[in-house]
């Protein structure tokens, strides 16, 4: 059945009878996989998010490209490593590169984003939130596919005082129309912020909008009330067992209830194909109060472990998506990219290397498609997954001087000669785990000296 509707659809799209679907990408920030009852999270608070997972598909080994913000995006919307796109450093091994405001790179142009491209198809284009790939005005992201913008360059730091530093300013497409702290207000001591309300105001308007003109759409949800100082609205403030942090996962959770009924009320629900994930896992270095869960996993957000780079991962389009699924399709965060070109009836790039693959095959057939995952800390493959095995050539949790000082980004969980806090190389002998029977990275395989360069060089 799923094998002859993808087939039916690509031809109905190839022969131009039948306009693409809708995408929608809900992109959350330093979200990890432990947050959502559907992969287990006990308190049971993510009632819509757990809905969507009955009636879509769960993938419990879905991925980002890099444990940190800026680079796992630039990987999503390329379809290719940070190694490729420009997201790396260059000037101090294995550590990741991102863009704060004090930074002047940003997405090259020479990289092809998928709103660009989907253009082609007649998309119209509209990113909510976070950008991250630039704050200069050539790194604008109406400079690279999309029509709207309503959000920020970066993440909502601050508040700064405004003469050494400047708070961060808010787009509404090209015009600046306010910065954090001072128009769009944020309580430190609180945490209330109204941020997501009006995130979400935002997108259900768009999809209206667009349901009205019939042109296909695609939009990219990237908001950020689960990146430290978290923030909630007054109506959910107090309202979580988890504290402000689960007060901000409910109100996510609120809102994506109320988008994917709006599909529904206005008719389109099946021609809208939604997946929901994250950038990279829990930021464990602001738990509990700031941060979440990364379930069984070891570690979180800027490390290669699994707690880092393993993320929730929701697939949801009603009629063509059978209810209940769960897949163990090893998954990407650049597979969005691809699979959206192939959803919108396009071929990727074909003169640059593409290391997303189209999930369809998995989505709406069920298959297993055979692919590896590759963990990169900057400029470093650190790690790689084949199958249920997973090796290390380098592990490194964070040094020693920011241990010192408190950083922890694997607080209550060393593992003796795994969350190393110096950089060691296993490039001779990978240090291998078996993912099946050992998620939590917790008992290194005895294995024999033969095996272990098998798994590394054949």
């Amino acid at each position: 059945m799923a094998r002859a509707v993808l087939g039916s659809l690509c031809l109905c799209w190839a022969l131009g009878r039948a306009a693409p679907p809708n995408l929608l990408l809900l992109l959350m920030d330093d979200m990890g996989w432990g947050d959502l009852g559907a992969f287990g999270e006990p308190s049971k608070e993510t009632p819509n998010l757990d809905q969507m997972a009955s009636e879509g598909m769960l993938f419990m080994d879905f991925y980002t490209a890099n444990p940190l913000c800026s680079p796992s995006r630039a990987a999503l919307l390329t379809g290719r490593l940070p190694v490729r796109n420009g997201f790396y450093t260059t000037n101090g091994h294995a550590r990741n590169a991102y863009t704060p405001q004090d930074i002047v790179g940003g997405i090259p142009d020479s990289e092809l984003l998928l709103p660009e491209l989907l253009k082609k198809a007649g998309y119209v284009n509209k990113i909510i939130g976070k950008w991250h790939l630039g704050h200069r005005p050539q790194f604008h992201p109406l400079k690279h596919g999309f029509d709207e913008w309503f959000g920020s360059p970066n993440c909502h730091f601050g508040p700064y005082d405004n003469k050494a530093v400047p708070n961060i300013p808010v787009y509404r497409d090209w015009e600046m129309i306010g910065r954090y702290y001072e128009d769009f207000k944020i309580d430190l001591k609180t945490g209330e912020a109204n941020l997501t309300q009006i995130y979400l105001q935002e997108a259900l308007d768009f999809i209206s909008r667009q349901q009205a003109s019939q042109q296909p759409f695609f939009l990219y949800w990237a908001i950020d009330a689960t990146h430290a100082p978290v923030y909630a609205s007054k109506h959910f403030l107090g309202s979580s067992q988890r504290g402000l942090y689960g007060d901000a996962v409910r109100e996510i959770d609120d809102s994506i209830g109320k988008i994917l009924k709006h599909l529904q009320k206005l008719g389109i629900s099946e021609n809208t194909f939604v997946f929901f994930t994250s950038d990279n896992g829990a930021a464990l270095i602001s738990a509990p109060k700031q941060g979440g869960s990364n379930g069984r996993f070891l570690c979180g957000k800027q490390t290669t472990f699994e707690g880092g780079m393993r993320e929730p991962a929701i697939a949801w389009w009603p009629g063509h998506i059978p209810a209940g699924g769960v897949s163990h399709q090893l998954g990407n965060v650049m597979d969005l990219f691809t699979t959206s070109l192939s959803l919108a009836g396009l071929q990727p790039p074909s003169d640059r290397q593409i290391d997303g693959i189209d999930l369809l095959p998995a989505i709406l057939q069920g298959k297993l498609i055979d692919r590896s995952i590759f963990y990169y800390r900057g400029n470093e493959m650190m790690a790689v997954r084949v199958g249920l095995y997973k090796a290390h050539y380098w592990t490194w949790s964070n040094s020693w001087e920011e241990y010192s000082k408190g950083i922890d980004f694997c607080p209550g969980q060393n593992v003796s000669g795994v969350t190393t806090h110096t950089q060691e190389e296993h490039t001779t002998l990978p240090l291998l785990f078996h993912l099946g029977r050992d998620p939590g990275e917790k008992y290194p395989l005895s294995t024999p000296d033969g095996e272990a360069k098998t798994f590394a060089f054949g």
